[in-house]
């Protein structure tokens, strides 16, 4: 036997084991989507206006920060509620002017900034406000993604709608608590610390007596959580000085009296900030908040540097889920669900066996077609179907790609093209032997003909099937998946490996004859 046979068929030999071990057991390797399982399909949009938010209460603490290095004085910083990503710095000391401006030129660059009189205004820039937004939908898909994994539910598609929408796509299989699921899901998680300036008052009228009646502008009003304080309105400082982004991990443990609770460890950055604060305001009241509801509040009784306890009247659960959810990681924004839609098994069921029934249909036919229009030939490209089909079912395990009904409907299509680059092949050794080429030479021939047409053929499949995966949603992803792999594969045994077949029949061929002679 030649060497570039011997080298050509233990490389088929060993995809085959490859494949195969990839692929068995089908049942545990195989996973089944949405259509197929049953299970929930949700569509979230990300507000992305927190994250702009969030990113300006950060950029006051720092402005305050350097202000106080400086020595500079002022009477306030507001931010814009209703203007996103402004705040204005309020009469400034005038004769420092020149050191607000060169405190600005080299701290603030990310901000427009416009000096009138002893007032500073600013403003995100335009392509800062563009990637904050572009990377609090990134986040909230790869929280979403470990809150997902925390629950067990592990390889779930989740994907963005369009190239830059803030919407996400989450499909959840075989899910039994859906309810837990999606309250998981949607809770936002950001934990803040800020400190309480008034409250608790039943009612905001109450709260703000002492406040002539308005709410300071450096301060805004939340709620207590009933279930863990005592309920009411509380006047708070608008500007946290700690949040969850600082969290390096929580878990759900016990205080005191035994009841269930959630300690949390800072990163050393967080940990630093939170000591350098706690250092300044001890004997205030500070409040632990969740989701914009006041969980906690406790006065600061010494410094604390990197590590907590989040009390209140939890149950086990509540405890666990807090924990996943701040262990997860904090939403960098508010999640809003836009559609929901549940599928039952029994659907999953019944598409199942229609469309494993279509795919037998499907083969036997072009099995008995091959078969008895190319006799032997029609033998060589069954068995390359048959390696097609392996290499599809290997691939899809080891890419963990969810097989949707698309997904059965695209490896039908690849089925037919599979066969389709056969009957090219040999269609095009029919010619050659026609014009009276010899055998080998006419197999020679087919292959190098046809190989252009193939490729082609395929290759332009491919990029309208890589569209597809991109722009499309959940199924028409699972259609294209299984097209770009099945195709891919396709070019591999109906060229490679059907070519090697007759190679083989060749060989053995020769050899006979030798022995006759």
């Amino acid at each position: 036997m030649k060497k570039n046979l011997r080298w050509k068929i233990i490389l088929v030999v060993f995809i085959i084991a490859l494949v195969v071990f990839l692929a068995y057991p089908p049942s545990d390797k195989i996973q089944l989507g949405l259509d197929l399982k049953g299970g929930m399909h949700l569509v979230l949009q990300v507000v992305t206006d927190d994250a702009i938010n969030q990113e300006t209460n950060q950029e006051i603490l720092r402005l305050r920060e350097r202000l106080k290095k400086k020595d500079i004085e002022y009477r306030t910083i507001v931010k814009r509620e209703e203007k996103i990503g402004r705040f204005t710095l309020l009469e400034f000391d005038s004769e420092k002017e020149g050191q607000i401006k060169e405190l600005l030129d080299d701290y603030f660059k990310e901000w427009n900034h416009t000096i009138i009189g002893t007032s500073v205004s600013f403003s995100m820039k335009s392509d800062v406000d563009h990637y904050l937004r572009n990377q609090s939908v990134l986040q909230a898909m790869e929280t979403i993604r470990n809150r997902v994994d925390e629950l067990g539910l592990s390889e779930i598609p989740i994907q963005r709608q369009g190239m830059t929408g803030e919407r996400i796509i989450v499909e959840l299989p075989g899910v039994e608590d859906p309810e837990r699921v999606k309250s998981i899901l949607k809770t936002t998680a950001f934990l803040e610390w800020k400190l309480v300036k008034a409250g608790p008052a039943p009612d905001q009228e109450t709260l703000l007596q002492d406040f002539g009646g308005k709410v300071p502008e450096d301060m805004e009003i939340l709620k207590g959580d009933p279930k863990r304080t005592e309920g009411g309105y509380y006047l708070v400082s608008n500007v946290a000085p700690i949040t969850g982004k600082d969290l390096r991990n929580a878990r759900r443990t016990t205080d005191e009296w035994n009841n269930p609770a959630v300690s949390f460890t800072l990163t050393p950055e967080g940990g630093k900030r939170f000591y350098k604060f706690t250092s300044e305001n001890i004997g205030k009241p500070l409040s632990i908040i969740l989701d914009n509801r006041i969980q906690e509040v406790a006065n600061i009784e010494s410094r604390i540097s990197d590590s907590g306890i989040i009390h209140g009247h939890f149950t086990v659960e509540d405890a666990e889920d807090i924990s996943l959810v701040l262990r997860a990681g904090a939403l960098p924004a508010t999640i809003k669900y836009l559609e929901e839609r549940t599928i039952g098994p029994s659907l999953g069921a019944d598409s199942i066996r229609k469309g494993l029934s279509s795919i037998v249909i499907a083969v036997i036919l072009i099995l008995v077609f091959m078969a008895s229009y190319y006799r032997l030939s029609g033998f060589n490209a069954i068995i390359a179907l048959i390696l097609n089909f392996l290499i599809l079912m290997g691939a899809l395990a080891y890419f963990k790609a969810s097989l949707t009904l698309p997904g059965i409907a695209g490896i039908i299509l690849t089925i037919g093209m599979a066969v389709d680059a056969n009957v090219l092949v040999f269609e095009r050794i029919r010619e050659e032997l026609s014009h009276g080429k010899s055998v080998p030479s006419s197999i020679v021939s087919g292959f190098s003909r046809a190989f252009k047409t193939i490729l082609d053929a395929n290759v332009t499949t491919i990029i309208a099937a890589i569209f597809l995966f991109q722009f499309g949603t959940g199924p028409i992803r699972g259609f294209a998946v299984t097209l770009i792999i099945g195709i891919t594969a396709s070019m591999f045994t109906a060229v490679f490996v059907s070519h090697l077949i007759f190679d083989l029949s060749l060989s053995k061929r020769k050899k006979r004859e030798k022995l006759s002679i």
